[in-house]
């Protein structure tokens, strides 16, 4: 009965003053893995759509291509990287209005995705995340803003086939990103 109430709150608060809006978005990740002595660091592009009031509550859709330039997952006899990430996020964003110029946000959202590796049992690998970022808007104009922000993910990656046994990986990845945002 909680739930319900929450989300039709959440339902309420989301149409009150609410328009859908579009974004790009460009920032840069560091990805650490806590089992293993890897790191990565790779751009990623991100593609957005959301529902909201830029000054209250939104729900938010992101596609992210993340350009990968590691080798962490692939065979070491193997001569190919891990190839390229694709995600897809999930984000409940609430932004603070404090009569200043700029809004304060946070988001909370999960994740999934996808990229191709190299192994001799295995050719793709699947991953979830957990997502929290802060950030903030500068309105430019009416309809459109930019989105300064740091995220924080913590990724749980599908077990790898070593042949001797199924291994898993987490890693902790922060990201550092600016978007241009068109709100309709």
């Amino acid at each position: 009965m909680k739930k319900i109430i929450l989300f039709l709150l959440l339902y309420a608060s989301i149409h009150a003053d609410s328009q859908p809006y579009i974004g790009l978005g460009y920032g840069i990740s560091n990805e650490n893995f806590t089992a293993i002595e890897a790191v990565s660091s790779s751009p990623v592009a991100i593609l957005k759509a959301g529902y909201g009031d830029i000054k209250s509550y939104a729900v938010e859709f992101s596609l992210e291509y993340t350009m990968n330039q590691s080798k962490i997952f692939s065979s070491s006899t193997s001569s190919a990287n891990d190839s390229n990430k694709l995600g897809f996020n999930v984000n409940l964003l609430k932004s603070f209005d404090f009569d200043i110029y700029i809004l304060p946000f946070v988001k909370i959202g999960f994740g999934t995705g996808y990229l191709k590796i190299n192994r001799a049992l295995q050719k793709h690998l699947t991953y979830g995340s957990f997502n929290a970022t802060l950030g903030t808007y500068v309105p430019l104009n009416n309809d459109i803003d930019l989105e300064l922000g740091y995220e924080y993910r913590h990724l749980s990656y599908e077990k790898i086939d070593t042949v001797v046994e199924k291994t898993s990986y987490d890693s902790n990845l922060h990201m550092a990103y600016i978007g241009l945002n068109y709100r309709f």
